[in-house]
């Protein structure tokens, strides 16, 4: 990782499988009567729900969005636009919004109200990253995975203008 300038293994590959495994064991303990629908945010959270759901050996549905805030680079626009909206009802199911970091929390705070708009039976959140130190929104996250420094996270589906989800580790861009 580190012949590409600037980029730096914040976690190892070994470490987010731990953290994986953990919430999934938790996740396990609060939804395996439940049938919930797993909603992945993506681009970024595809990676994240796909080891998560892997570790998770109960019924389940899983519906992907698609929401930014982002333009290109490192700074959030601040405003949300829902790019792909769910195409599965919410109304009375127990939905699981699986997120590949809480930055800002302006997206998924704008998320999780739609979802209690929509009369979900519940609605938490699972985040592999948190990072509290760019919290604009609040937001109560449910099961916690890592929590990160305040710097510019890629990998494990994480990107910077679409490069590097496709790294195995989280790392951290310096300028």
């Amino acid at each position: 990782m580190d012949s590409q300038a600037g980029l730096h293994i914040l976690y190892p590959r070994a470490e987010i499988d731990s953290a994986v495994k953990r919430l999934a064991s938790e996740i396990t303990r609060d939804y395996h009567d439940k049938n919930p629908l797993l909603i992945g945010i993506l681009k970024g959270s595809f990676m994240f729900l796909a080891d998560l759901v892997r570790q998770l050996d109960f019924p389940l549905e899983i519906e992907f969005v698609r929401l930014s805030s982002y333009g290109s680079g490192q700074q959030t626009s601040g405003k949300v636009k829902v790019v792909q909206g769910l195409r599965t009802a919410v109304r009375g199911r127990h939905a699981l919004v699986v997120e590949d970091i809480v930055d800002t929390g302006i997206t998924v705070a704008f998320f999780m109200d739609y979802l209690k708009r929509k009369k979900a039976a519940s609605s938490r959140l699972c985040a592999l990253t948190d990072k509290p130190s760019r919290r604009r929104v609040p937001v109560e996250i449910d099961y916690t995975g890592l929590t990160v420094p305040d710097k510019f996270l890629v990998g494990y589906g994480l990107d910077c203008d679409e490069m590097y989800r496709n790294l195995p580790d989280i790392c951290y861009l310096e300028e």
